[in-house]
């Protein structure tokens, strides 16, 4: 028997809720190899899962959410994973339409697992989690289109936030100047010390303005926000740079002008982590392990348990979880 957080759902209300239950192998759904789970971390994604509804991202119930997780694998019937392996899992939309990583054991098809890089732990690599793969993948993207560090200030939306986070310390760490964009007037301290060099606050990018060109100002940017702020953002890009958009915290909608794009050749790169190809994933994290100051992952870091989730998975969707969860599922 071992521990997980599973989200059942109440049939008069049609409302799910979560509790810590006991749940046996058998209980797991199939896969190729099984994992002793030993973290998993807290994204945007897991905060919808344990609501209610669900957010429209769980298939059926019961359910354990957690879309990423780290462990060593117990037991594999495919030849690239053997029992004491140390692996990673991120994306393929486990946590939401498969179990995920709020349980202490747990299956995977092994094309969901990236050995764990050399120079990491399994803490680690869940203090890095979808959101600092995520971070990772949008910094390879703007440098696969040309992005050097002297070319100017990179712009970093929703830099408080996990993804944010992790992409402010990797771009700081590799010699960019980082402007970190924030709501959060105290956070200011927490971005420098990340390596933040200049902070913007929120206000000043949130306004639309109808002209669709600004003074060229960002040789980059990784964008968590979207809608109005991505708009604006596009018209002060300098020419040819591009920006990597990563989410939607402020809207889906996109009221841009196609100015940027034509008469700056301005590039709006899109970035998915849930189906990225197995070598770019391994490319992405042994960088992670090589880019990402470790010093500065720790600072970001709050420890949580199993038990901590339901309250968690409502804060990170109410914005008030800063930096990144590491959830030890065995404490």
């Amino acid at each position: 028997m071992f521990n997980a957080l599973v989200m059942d759902k109440d049939e008069d209300s049609g409302l799910a809720s979560a509790s810590v239950k006991q749940l046996s192998e058998s209980d797991l759904p199939h896969g190729e190899v099984t994992i002793a789970v030993e973290y998993s971390t807290v994204n945007y994604k897991d905060g919808l899962c344990m609501s209610p509804k669900g957010g429209g991202l769980v298939r059926s119930y019961p359910h354990v959410p957690g879309v990423d997780y780290s462990g060593t694998v117990e037991a594999s019937s495919d030849e690239r994973y053997k029992p004491g392996d140390k692996v990673v899992l991120t994306g393929w939309r486990v946590g939401e339409a498969h179990w995920g990583g709020y349980s202490q054991k747990a299956n995977a098809l092994a094309d969901w697992l990236v050995p764990l890089p050399e120079g990491l732990d399994t803490r680690q690599a869940m203090a890095v989690g979808t959101a600092g793969f995520t971070a990772m993948l949008a910094v390879m993207a703007l440098e696969d289109q040309g992005m050097e560090p002297g070319q100017g200030p990179v712009l970093v939306t929703g830099a408080a936030g996990g993804v944010g986070s992790v992409a402010t310390a990797i771009l700081a760490n590799l010699g960019y100047e980082v402007a970190a964009v924030t709501g959060r007037p105290e956070a200011g301290d927490y971005l420098k010390s990340l390596g933040a060099t200049t902070i913007v606050p929120r206000e000043d990018l949130n306004e639309t303005v109808k002209r669709p060109l600004e003074s060229e100002t960002w040789a980059g940017c990784i964008d968590a926000v979207g809608g109005e702020m991505l708009a604006r953002v596009l018209g002060q890009m300098k020419y040819g740079a591009s920006v990597a958009a990563v989410g939607l915290a402020g809207g889906a909608g996109l009221p841009a002008s196609v100015i940027p794009f034509l008469l700056r050749g301005v590039n709006l790169l899109g970035i998915d982590s849930v189906m990225q190809p197995y070598a770019n994933r391994v490319r992405a994290w042994q960088r992670v392990a090589t880019d990402l100051p470790m010093d500065k992952l720790e600072a970001m870091v709050h420890p949580a348990t199993l038990r901590d989730l339901p309250q968690l998975g409502a804060d990170i969707l109410k914005g008030q979880v800063k930096g990144r969860v590491v959830v030890d599922v065995n404490a």
